[in-house]
């Protein structure tokens, strides 16, 4: 009994040991990482950056509130990526939405897709919640500018495909909804070039 438990002890040690291990480290999120070549974190973060500077300092802001004399209301909406990568948009429209909410300047409501549930909820309010803590219906803030763009990409490459470069091109725009007016664009570009140095064609 005693050698089959050891036996059994042993192979466990003998698997366990046997089983790849990972190294991870830690690092700062603002710091540079380009391990394929590929569309990353680090360009998310530049076009955000850039973006926000951008449309926070162009003139149509300040021409709005002195029309208005209130802040203008964005709402965003389809933002393309037309790359032949897989590039998640919406990292880059939740900074520009932070950016204007903590800017006090611009205010920003839920897109078409968030609003479903809080419109459940506000329907569901009528029937289930107090008088006193009950959310009117029709009380939405309207939008006064729609955020919509495009992200694209070229590739070009040699011969031998171990060297290529990849031109990105990301296209935000600010629409009055009412009037169809493009009041501001937003462009940013990137140009990586990719050595691939063990690449096998």
């Amino acid at each position: 009994m005693k050698y089959a438990i050891l036996s059994t002890l042993l192979f466990g040690l003998l698997i366990s040991g046997c089983r790849p291990t990972n190294k991870v480290n830690r690092i700062n999120p603002s710091e540079t990482t380009d391990l394929s070549g590929r569309w990353n974190d680090t360009d998310a973060r530049m076009v955000s950056e850039e973006m926000i500077s951008d449309a926070l300092t162009k003139p149509w802001l300040n021409q709005h509130n002195r029309q208005h004399q209130q802040s203008p209301v964005v709402i965003v909406g389809n933002v393309r990526n037309e790359s032949m990568e897989h590039i998640d948009t919406e990292v880059i429209t939740k900074e520009m939405e932070r950016a204007f909410v903590n800017s006090g300047s611009v205010n920003v409501v839920a897109s078409s897709d968030e609003r479903q549930d809080i419109r459940q909820e506000r329907l569901e309010q009528q029937e289930f919640a107090s008088l006193e803590t009950m959310k009117e219906m029709a009380q939405e803030l309207g939008a006064d500018f729609m955020l919509i763009g495009n992200i694209s990409s070229v590739v070009d490459e040699t011969p031998d495909r171990r060297t290529l470069a990849v031109f990105y091109t990301v296209n935000l725009e600010l629409v009055n909804v009412e009037t169809n007016q493009k009041v501001w664009i937003g462009n940013k570009k990137i140009k990586k070039l990719i050595e691939r140095r063990n690449y096998r064609g």
